[in-house]
């Protein structure tokens, strides 16, 4: 997920364990020890994206494919990024230092901040249609949730809001709440959020004002009851979201496959990859893979759609054209196909097997499509489309093989079988 969702829950979950756990008996020591949860749990929560910098062993486009959501997105080298980060507090920070030193809570929620951040990140990363291979050594295969949307607003809004009413400062305090206000708005004026996303997403942000004033009215004798109340429920309402796209998800699982057995039954359908729209549980785009025939002498057919699970309600034709694009005009309300690409297994395998290039993408790729001589994942885009996953290998066939490959399985090993 984006690095600013991942921030903000960083920051509720510290906050949240900060006024959980038994209060500090110095002032001092209160305030310190709130500053430190807070920016450990941010930090956790945006550590495992350093693997950033690794992107430069290989070249573009496979770096990134390839090393982004990679070791540093696996829960053994969790463990050692968590003591990293505690490290650098301890080092850098000679308040947090003497904190740690002379109170067990504080370690305590150290721990749980730097722990929970960390599997925050991993855990919100493997919700979305990207994926990640969190059990490496010793399972090296991608997981997709096929959840939520990379950049989702509904986190902001779970616990940007109550964090917002901690701030003390009235004008900081304005200034946050206008950025998580005016964030939904641009991508809604800008065609990335239908209306009726945004209308929720205030509905949830005055919710949970309400709550933090009724709480500090009713029960905000101490610092930690005025704001525990308000963060449980965002964690609770983004728990809830969660569980309602679970439940969208198969019901737009569904209606794929009942589509494709209306309109081929002789294919058999190896995957479908769904993607959430944000905020908005009834619009999902997809891509299917499906092949036909028998081993190498098959075809791949790969189809990209978008679709709606409550047609009468909000029809498919107004879903965000900003995230996969507008439906035909002639679409029927609640399945739209938009592009698709066939290519023989045979060629696929070949290519793997002998351009070193494509092997390698073929690592992250999970609808590979080879069409004109460029390799593109059609999560991302259409067959021939450019994206960040978009690799022109006409003239890699010779090229050097590159080098410090991680040994990911291949999401498409149904169709290299062996490769």
């Amino acid at each position: 997920m984006d690095n600013l969702t991942h921030s903000v829950v960083g920051l509720g979950i510290g906050a949240l364990i900060d006024r959980s756990l038994p209060a500090e008996p110095q002032v001092e020591h209160r305030r310190v020890r709130s500053r430190m949860l807070l920016t450990i749990g941010c930090l956790a929560s945006n550590f495992p994206d350093l693997d950033l910098v690794l992107t430069g062993l290989l070249g573009p486009p496979l770096g990134y494919l390839l090393h982004h959501r990679g070791h540093t997105h696996t829960l053994v080298v969790a463990l050692a990024e968590a003591a990293l980060l505690l490290a650098l507090v301890w080092l850098l920070w000679p308040s947090a230092r003497r904190l740690l030193r002379e109170s067990p809570t504080a370690r305590l929620g150290a721990l749980l901040a730097s722990s929970i951040g960390l599997l925050l990140h991993i855990g919100m990363d493997s919700l979305n249609v990207y994926g990640v291979h969190p059990f490496w050594p010793f399972d090296p295969n991608w997981y997709y949730g096929d959840l939520v949307f990379i950049v989702e607003p509904v986190f902001w809004i779970a616990f940007g809001v109550p964090l917002a009413e901690m701030i003390r400062s009235r004008p900081l305090r304005r200034l946050w709440l206008a950025v998580i206000a005016l964030v939904p708005l641009a991508a809604a004026v800008l065609g990335f959020l239908q209306w009726g996303s945004l209308a929720g997403l205030a509905a949830l942000g005055l919710l949970l004002a309400w709550i933090q004033r009724w709480n500090d009215e009713h029960h905000g004798e101490t610092r930690a009851e005025r704001g525990r109340m308000a963060l449980g429920a965002g964690l609770a309402a983004a728990l809830l979201f969660v569980g309602v796209q679970a439940m969208a998800l198969q019901q737009a699982h569904a209606i794929v496959d009942a589509e494709l057995k209306r309109i081929d039954a002789g294919e058999r359908l190896l995957d479908t990859a769904l993607s959430a729209y944000p905020a908005n549980p009834l619009c999902w785009s997809f891509v299917t893979v499906a092949r036909t025939g028998t081993d190498a002498a098959g075809t791949v057919h790969l189809r990209r759609g978008m679709l709606s699970i409550a047609p009468g309600l909000s029809p498919v034709s107004h879903c965000p054209v900003r995230i996969a694009g507008p439906a035909l005009e002639d679409a029927p309300p609640q399945i739209a196909w938009q592009a698709e690409d066939r290519q023989p297994v045979a060629a696929l395998r070949k290519l793997a097997s002998t351009n070193c290039h494509v092997n390698a993408w073929m690592r992250f790729a999970r609808a590979p499509s080879l069409a004109d001589w460029v390799a593109t994942d059609v999560r991302w885009g259409e067959p021939g489309s450019r994206n960040f996953s978009t690799m022109g290998y006409a003239g890699l066939a010779q090229a050097p093989c590159p080098a410090r490959v991680p040994g990911w399985a291949y999401p498409r090993a149904d169709l290299l079988r062996g490769h």
